[in-house]
């Protein structure tokens, strides 16, 4: 089969505190930067992305991926209608270009927010359709945080989602793309069921790794497998992105079949199992002051401890510092705390040298909520160029280029200071400048759950913090202003629009 290959990809946060423009698209940072035509095929190769999967699997099977484009930027507030309409604009005029088809494949994340769209992903898919008619099958692959719409689910054959949070099976769920499409064409376009389940899940709890996601994923594998001879053909749980004031945030599972009636079977089964298990979405959160005197009572082996609210992959900042003001105030020794997005300090590192003892004001440029800097006196440790090649089982083989970097030291603890925005979820971005991570005390990593992937072997005790930031764990101190009535804001929370 001939197939257009192309992707875009940003998860908004219309909280944060900084848009998306056109030059994050087209720039990299942790995934490739914009690729169009033939160079999109090396710009992803080896990478843990699902349209490397996607085309890896193609080339395996004998079919003719046809490259459109692909790009991403790292999460934040709105995408800037400028940024939206120009890649858009490419995308879609290559496939128009782009003559006979079998099919359309697209890489998408599905919790775009634009500047005059609540949903990004839904006129694209429209768009894509107008282009090809409605007999060319299109289908999509999805973020697991997804925040699936009505038009999305009416523009394409099938959507399939990641199962795995950290995302570790990104290429592996390109590769079941292809098996639907594969599907579609000897059997025709498959029947959809979708529900929309009524509450939002806390992303530091929907991860798969603990319960009672890693049941739930479990539990989906199994049901499949159980209606695969009744004509099931693919079960996703979608479990949304929630800090986006939009009407269809939230979680969906999307059945698909060859027929109604076990689609709709399928998909009534998984909605109940998370309905079932909504109570089981709550752990233990820490204050900065709390996590920093855990080290006292575990002293075997890494203390990793998530700065989650300021996740630059949740569309915070990575600029907040009340981790490292407890770090600071506690005289924690053999601690590093990273990454804090500042171009201007690892500018002024660089200009001073390794060896050299610089006063600076440390991060808080977004000022979040009145945050301010720190300040102090650093010496330079150790300075880097920001690129470099992941390692981890989520990022792995990602290029990385994350502009200057450098590690500022104040007693004993370890700032590593970054020039673009990353979480800290690969052991390669600080061993890139000379910190082995497994030989440190406390690991403070601005990540929610990524890290996990690549942390968590090495670490005595994962805890979660709740230090400032644009990705909160409690949902209720967000302003929601557009959300449908009744959606539970926190799992067993209260309703939006309620008095409660």
């Amino acid at each position: 089969m001939r197939i257009a290959v192309g992707g875009f990809h940003h998860e908004t946060n219309t909280f944060a505190p900084v848009k998306a423009r056109f030059e994050d698209f087209a720039r990299g940072d942790g995934w490739p930067a914009l690729s169009r035509g033939p160079s999109l095929f090396d710009a992803v190769e080896g990478v843990n992305l699902p349209i490397s999967g996607f085309i890896d699997t193609c080339l395996r099977e004998g079919h003719d991926p046809l490259p459109l484009s692909w790009c991403s930027a790292v999460p934040s507030a709105h995408v800037e209608q400028d940024a939206y309409d120009r890649v858009t604009a490419m995308l879609c005029d290559d496939l128009a270009a782009a003559g006979a088809l079998d099919a359309v494949y697209l890489d998408l994340h599905g919790a775009m927010v634009t500047e005059h769209l609540e949903d990004g992903e839904g006129p694209l898919l429209a768009r894509v359709r107008e282009i090809v008619g409605p007999d060319v099958p299109v289908v999509a692959s999805l973020d697991l945080h997804a925040n699936v719409t009505r038009q999305m689910i009416a523009a394409t054959d099938a959507m399939v989602a990641y199962r795995t949070y950290p995302h570790v099976d990104m290429m592996q769920t390109g590769a079941r793309a292809v098996a639907l499409i594969e599907k579609g064409h000897r059997q025709g376009r498959p029947r959809c069921a979708a529900r929309k389940l009524d509450f939002l899940i806390p992303l530091v709890w929907q991860c798969t790794d603990i319960e009672p996601a890693r049941s739930l994923y479990a539990g989906l594998e199994s049901l499949e497998d159980d209606l695969r001879d009744s004509g099931l053909w693919s079960l996703s749980l979608v479990t949304g992105f929630p800090p986006a004031d939009i009407r269809e945030v939230g979680p969906t599972v999307l059945a698909y079949a060859a027929d109604d009636k076990t689609a709709e079977l399928a998909a009534d089964r998984l909605a109940a199992s998370v309905r079932n298990a909504e109570a089981d979405f709550a752990g233990k959160l820490y204050s900065p002051d709390e996590a920093v005197r855990l080290r006292a009572s575990n002293p075997a082996g890494p203390l990793v401890i998530a700065d989650t609210q300021d996740n630059a992959g949740a569309g915070g900042n990575s600029d907040t510092v009340g981790m490292l003001r407890a770090l600071v105030s506690h005289d924690v020794e053999d601690a590093v705390f990273g990454l804090v997005y500042d171009p201007e300090t690892a500018k002024q590192a660089h200009a001073a040298g390794i060896g050299a003892a610089i006063d600076v004001r440390l991060g808080a440029g977004s000022a979040w909520q009145g945050e301010a800097p720190f300040e102090g006196r650093f010496t330079v440790q150790a300075l880097g160029d920001g690129k470099f090649t992941a390692t981890g089982p989520m990022f792995g083989g990602a290029r990385m280029n994350l502009g200057p970097m450098a590690v500022l030291k104040i007693g004993g603890i370890e700032v590593v200071v970054s020039s673009r925005k990353m979480q800290c979820a690969d052991q390669a971005i600080v061993r890139h400048v000379g910190i082995e991570p497994a030989e440190r005390s406390v690991l403070v990593l601005k990540s929610s759950v990524h890290f996990r992937a690549d942390f968590a072997p090495i670490a005595s005790e994962v805890i979660i913090v709740a230090s400032p930031g644009a990705n909160p764990v409690d949902h209720l101190t967000l302003d929601y202003r557009r959300l449908r009535p009744g959606l539970r804001l926190t799992p067993l929370g209260p309703a939006y629009g309620s008095s409660d």
